[in-house]
């Protein structure tokens, strides 16, 4: 239009004079920023096992306790006579613990190749264990004492159930590691050496809490 001014359009770059322009953050397929993982920190899965332990922990000495109690209370409490094979599968755990530890200083020294043998090992003794304390429900329903027959019987299995069923969980946690690999990768939420950190201390509780509950129905019946 004759008279109008004419506005040229310029283009304005960046002439080292100011801060350079913002990067624009990558995208993901659907358009959105696309955020890098971050790797949590070794503390923060070390403080939520210990809250999970401490749960654990507590829920077994509840049910300790009712073993004491319900001892005390009349006279129907009938002591029973504990599979031998108990003693071979205490024997197996113990070892499991020593060579999860094994495992785990060899992973953090960087034998990977040990360490893997070893990790197998303590995943094998898990499963013997339980093979073992499935054994021993065997025995005794052989000899006629069942959960229902009295209450030591009730809480023997009760107790070996429980903890068994923890047990297991170790074992999908061992069996996790085993899976996963060992070869840190940027972008994991949590690295190898973690995993088997958190892992092994778990399984050195469970190994623990096994030998006590052993010594209780052993001494306690």
């Amino acid at each position: 239009m004759p008279g109008a001014p004419v506005i040229d359009e310029i283009d304005i770059g960046h002439d080292g004079s100011g801060p350079p322009p913002a990067a624009a953050a990558p995208r993901g397929d659907d358009g959105g920023a696309r955020q890098p993982h971050r790797e949590i920190p070794q503390s923060i899965y070390l403080t939520a096992l210990t809250l999970a332990l401490g749960t654990i922990l507590m829920f077994f000495m509840a049910l300790v306790s009712a073993f004491i109690v319900r001892k005390g209370l009349g006279g129907d409490w009938r002591p029973i006579e504990l599979p031998r094979v108990l003693w071979l599968t205490t024997a197996i755990l113990l070892i499991s613990s020593f060579t999860v530890e094994r495992a785990r200083r060899l992973l953090s020294s960087g034998e990977t190749e040990g360490f893997k043998k070893w990790w197998y090992l303590t995943t094998g003794l898990g499963f013997a264990f339980l093979f073992g304390q499935f054994q021993a429900w065997q025995e005794l329903r052989a000899a006629g004492v069942y959960l229902a027959t009295n209450p030591s019987s009730s809480f023997f299995y009760l107790l070996t159930a429980a903890h068994g069923f923890h047990l297991l969980g170790g074992i999908l946690a061992l069996v996790y590691v085993a899976l996963r690999g060992i070869v840190p990768r940027p972008g994991r939420h949590i690295q190898p050496g973690t995993a088997a950190e958190v892992a092994s201390v778990y399984w050195h509780f469970m190994d623990g809490l096994w030998v006590f509950l052993f010594l209780l129905l052993h001494f306690g019946r």
